[in-house]
């Protein structure tokens, strides 16, 4: 009997690529490229990579010939690091970016039309640069197959407020915006726009909603929204994160407003962050379940981010934005531990699958029953970083803590200990909250702790300490040791350093 879901993979992918060229896209191969690019017409290829900043850069090529598309595709193009990170030097500035061909997509919005290639970064020898966050990331996945055997799967709640022009119209109450719908949720529309087009590129989506925040402000409309993602090969998920971000601010652009990935944007509302679920896979099992429950290798993984999570701030929470949001009492965590299902900790183990599945049955009495395993769908959350974060040293210092975990000393009594099962952010559990360590309450204090936990990061050369100092030396820049407390009151002033960090990431 024939399969029906043989052919899906390439069938119903939204990306025309893998549709055309019948195949994943990570066998697609130069001749592939140049195949779908003769076939369709495409005038142009944009590299895409990434800066010092997060943000996606663009290099443009107008294909003349043939000769100079398989050119393009086979040699890079080279570019001025020192413009684009603070580690690189003027005096030995020129790299390479090199197009990674599994990454190819049509450009969704050019109205010339383009073909968009991911790159990585290459030094004056013709080797990876090891400074470079993807490479880092790369190096990180490595190291933890090598020593362990896991791979690692991950996937981001990518969490933003579109800022519009107050409409009296159907008003959504403030702070109670959670699945709200059309038209009490206004910006519905954008955001679907934005799954279909990340889609496209090739990004796996899970979902999308609107959010708990929204209020109205000095004549305009904040609307949060949130697009959670599949979990994918640890690699390919921080590139969608990155696009995803791109393809949110031109659709923004499009429609005469803004988004912000900012943590705050304002007191007294929800803050936004970007949490990452996590699994490690081995002999392409989830090896988070076993026998129904919670293996001891999740919880191991667990100590490891528990124990690295002060200094993984520093890549998941970079400006002093993200300390106005990471406070006592409410949804955002403090406190290092974690828990089943409960949402003010900051390890979660959502919700999951792993038995035998009859709501499906019961819901729909009709249907026939089939055995199946949904264990795969089970994920560790980490819920402290947000929209400012550099995506792929946050994606990279996660896997350096998933592989400490695996090999620490009583790592499955550590995540005892700081297992919680009450609401930590209530009054009545205070002296439980008193046993636990806190997370970093500033940049200045995220970047002490980078340095104090600097050897586990530089282990196996995973990462170079030219980043852990430059990082803690960017952070330290800020010099916002004490400044949540100042400012407390001082709306004015906060409001400021907000609107400073506005477009971060």
């Amino acid at each position: 009997m024939k399969n029906p879901f043989a052919n899906s993979l390439t069938e119903m992918n939204p990306n025309s690529l893998v549709q055309y060229l019948n195949k994943p896209s990570e066998d697609f191969t130069k001749a592939d490229l140049i195949r779908y690019i003769d076939d369709h017409n495409i005038s142009m290829i944009n590299f895409r990579y990434t800066g010092g900043d997060g943000r996606l850069k663009t290099l443009n090529f107008v294909i003349n010939s043939k000769e100079h598309l398989d050119n393009i595709l086979s040699t890079g193009e080279r570019v001025d690091g020192s413009s684009l990170f603070p580690f690189v030097q003027a005096s030995s500035s020129d790299l390479y970016v090199i197009p990674r061909y599994r990454t190819a997509f049509v450009n969704p919005f050019s109205t010339i039309p383009s073909l968009d290639i991911l790159c990585s970064y290459y030094d004056k020898d013709g080797n990876p640069l090891e400074s470079s966050p993807e490479y880092i990331l790369h190096k990180a996945h490595n190291v933890l197959k090598e020593r362990t055997g896991h791979s690692f799967e991950v996937m981001g709640e990518l969490e933003y407020y579109v800022i519009s022009p107050s409409n009296t119209l159907f008003q959504a109450a403030d702070q109670k915006g959670y699945h709200e719908a059309f038209p009490f949720a206004k910006w519905e529309h954008l955001r679907t726009e934005a799954m279909v087009a990340i889609a496209q590129t090739g990004g796996k989506i899970k979902y999308g909603h609107s959010e708990v925040g929204n209020f109205s402000q000095e004549g305009k409309e904040f609307e949060q929204n949130e697009i959670e993602f599949l979990p994918v090969n640890l690699e390919d998920a921080a590139d969608q994160l990155v696009i995803a971000k791109w393809i949110l601010r031109t659709l923004a652009f499009k429609y005469g407003v803004s988004v912000t990935f900012a943590p705050k944007i304002t007191v007294g509302k929800a803050g936004s962050g970007m949490h990452i679920h996590t699994r490690l896979i081995q002999d392409g099992r989830n090896a988070m379940v076993e026998n129904g429950s919670l293996s001891d290798t999740a919880k191991k993984a667990i100590a490891g981010y528990l124990d690295l999570a002060p200094s993984l701030t520093s890549f998941g929470n970079t400006n002093p934005t993200s300390y106005f949001r990471l406070v006592p009492h409410q949804e955002a965590p403090t406190n290092i531990c974690w828990g089943d299902r409960n949402r003010s900790v900051l390890v979660r183990v959502p919700l999951g699958w792993s038995g035998k599945n009859s709501m499906i049955y019961q819901a729909n009495p009709g249907e026939l029953v089939e055995e199946k395993d949904y264990s795969n769908k089970q994920t560790v959350e980490f819920r402290c970083p947000d929209g400012s974060a550099d995506v792929y040293l946050l994606l990279a210092g996660l896997t350096v803590a998933a592989r400490h975990g695996l090999e620490m000393k009583g790592a499955l009594e550590y995540a005892q200990r700081t297992y919680v099962d009450v609401n930590i952010f209530d009054d009545k559990n205070k002296a439980r909250v008193a046993q636990l360590s806190q997370l970093p309450v500033s940049c200045w204090d995220s970047a002490e702790k980078l340095l104090e936990q600097a050897d586990i990061y530089r282990m196996y050369d995973v990462f170079p300490q030219s980043v852990i100092e430059g990082t803690a030396r960017k952070l330290k820049s800020y010099d916002d040791k004490g400044l949540r407390e100042k400012l407390e009151n001082d709306k004015t002033q906060l409001q400021y350093i907000v609107n400073k960090y506005f477009h971060c990431g």
